[in-house]
């Protein structure tokens, strides 16, 4: 009996004990927003090209493809492109089909072979485009160029910076409106706002063959953005 009786008593005291768990009050805080532009100038540089073939042969369309590629590469090694600084993206070789009373038909074969190039001397950004152009009888894309900074790590830190230091100083200029001072900085949620895609140049004239007049490229700045939103204590 004495045992059931302490089974009680125990049990008894488990709300008891609950309800004594109460959850702390938030502190008063402040939420702003803090904004940075920084402007860069780009040192590097990326360009895609890309060679398409069309055969009735799916080996002449490979041929013929690999052919003019490489043609195009060592081109691109002529203007100073390092053999490191060119990358294989892209490869297909595909039927393209018409439709004859009801039925696909392979018409010949398309192959696509597509590289990216690094260009890191930017005052050769031009030669290096003509001479991806140099090579004719195909098809012949160029997307870019995608400007970008080597160490755009440290552009981003740098821009996160001054737009904590913007919403801090929006934060004070509340406090002090309302007579409080800021105590501790609560949450700091950060966003980085990308970047424009890379222009399309297709088919591209020579340049060369008219007055061998250069392909100008002006890279100009860059952009780096930076938001912050700041939670912070009042006093």
């Amino acid at each position: 009996m004495t045992r059931t009786v302490l089974v009680a008593l125990v049990l008894g005291l488990a709300p008891a004990s609950a309800q004594a768990q109460v959850v702390a009050p938030q502190p008063p805080s402040i939420v702003t927003q803090g904004q940075a532009v920084l402007r860069r100038a780009p040192d590097r540089a990326f360009l895609t090209v890309v060679v398409e073939t069309r055969d009735p042969k799916a080996a002449d369309a490979r041929q013929t493809n690999a052919t003019v590629m490489t043609s195009v590469q060592a081109a691109l090694r002529t203007a100073g492109i390092q053999a490191g600084a060119i990358r294989t993206t892209g490869y297909s070789l595909a039927p393209e089909m018409e439709y004859v009373n009801g039925r696909g038909v392979p018409r010949g074969y398309l192959v696509r072979n597509q590289i990216e190039v690094r260009v890191d001397q930017l005052d050769r950004l031009g030669e290096v485009i003509d001479a991806a152009n140099t090579v004719k009888g195909t098809g012949l894309s160029i997307v870019g160029p995608r400007f970008v900074l080597r160490d755009e790590e440290a552009a981003e830190n740098e821009a996160l910076r001054l737009a904590v230091q913007a919403a801090m100083a929006r934060a004070e200029s509340i406090a002090s409106g309302a007579r409080r001072t800021l105590g501790a900085i609560l949450r700091i949620e950060e966003s980085i706002r990308p970047r424009p895609e890379p222009i399309m140049m297709r088919q591209m004239m020579d340049a060369r063959a008219s007055g061998n007049v250069e392909t100008p490229v002006t890279a100009g700045e860059i952009e780096v953005r930076a938001e912050v939103t700041v939670t912070v204590e009042i006093r």
